[in-house]
């Protein structure tokens, strides 16, 4: 791969079935997603929440294109990258809420959920550290050699530390199995990616390490499957790192409690009309003959009471018992 190819605008050869999954994924994230910002508005989650909403279309064609094995870690912007692995949405908003039924039994909140089963090793709340965790899960496929590839995701703010760097020439030089990919929503915070970073250009950022990069339209969720596909053939076939930079967009504030005052509702508005992920797959998949309007109806109709179904389990599940603060505690 070349350090500069265009990005991909559609994964031919896309199943009915697929395109079907894809919409259900990405509305079910979208769905819970918004149940997660009710309860957190009702009291009813604590600390941080850090919503992934307008963001789904990476994540799900990022997954659709791994094989079992493979595994992913990210930040704490995770819910999304939870149920895309196919973890329990009861489990999910059960540890949201604090409820021993969670995937943490309640201890890990929102930033901090696990699940080896599905190969999802975290949600971590400190900006950049899962990239040389998903750097080392890599090593250990390789020493292994069990020809898994590991997804880390992290966002443009974190590509500006330290660490993130260190991880690349590793991986580089011991041509480790990673796939990077650059979940740039273009803010950090409430700082833009221009007045944050000298290089905007995220999938340029491995260049000094000879790690090459693609950037993908993460609005589009057959374009992120069909470059996914690439990045994780070309990290099996024993080539070392890849990274993919997925320009996205994020609909809400970095997190819950952000008003989000550093952009105009215009521009919020624009994105949403113009490109919103879910919105735009359903008019695609419509045009096609994929499905009917009655179908999307009946999709989102199931999905809705999934999610409800979720809520109602974790506010009638119970707290973690005290003796609970003694327990998983690595000495």
């Amino acid at each position: 791969m070349a350090n500069a190819k265009p990005a991909v605008q559609s994964a031919p050869g896309v199943s009915a079935d697929l395109q079907k999954k894809f919409y259900h994924d990405m509305l079910l994230i979208r769905r819970f997603e918004e149940k997660a910002g009710q309860l957190y508005g009702m009291g009813l989650i604590g600390g941080f929440c850090h919503l992934y909403i307008g963001q789904e279309a990476v994540v799900v064609g990022m997954q659709a294109a791994l094989k079992k094995g493979d595994q992913i870690v990210t930040a704490y912007r995770d819910h999304g990258h939870m149920l895309a692995t196919g973890m329990d949405p009861k489990g999910v908003m059960a540890e949201l809420t604090g409820r021993a039924t969670g995937y943490s039994k309640g201890k890990g909140g929102s930033m901090h959920m696990f699940s080896v089963e599905q190969h999802f090793y975290g949600g971590h709340g400190i900006v950049g550290a899962q990239v040389p965790i998903g750097t080392g899960l890599a090593f250990s496929d390789k020493y292994k050699k069990n020809g898994a590839v590991c997804v880390t995701y992290f966002g443009d703010g974190a590509a500006n530390q330290g660490q993130v760097y260190e991880s690349f020439n590793m991986a580089e030089l011991w041509k480790l199995p990673v796939v990077y990919v650059i979940e740039n929503n273009q803010y950090a915070m409430g700082t833009s990616v221009e007045r944050s970073s000298a290089e905007t250009h995220f999938y340029k950022r491995g260049a000094s390490f000879n790690i090459p990069g693609e950037q993908v339209d993460g609005m589009d969720v057959e374009a992120v499957y069909a470059a996914g596909q690439k990045a994780a053939k070309y990290c099996r076939e024993g080539n070392g790192p890849i990274i993919l930079e997925m320009k996205t967009y994020r609909y809400r504030g970095h997190s819950m409690s952000d008003p989000a005052k550093y952009r105009t509702r215009e521009e919020v508005q624009e994105v949403r009309e113009k490109r919103d992920p879910i919105e735009h797959y359903a008019a695609r998949m419509t045009e096609r003959g994929t499905v009917k309007e009655e179908d999307l109806k009946a999709m989102d109709k199931d999905i809705r009471s999934i999610v409800n179904t979720a809520a109602e389990f974790a506010q009638e599940s119970p707290e973690p018992a005290p003796e609970e603060l003694y327990t998983d505690v690595l000495a």
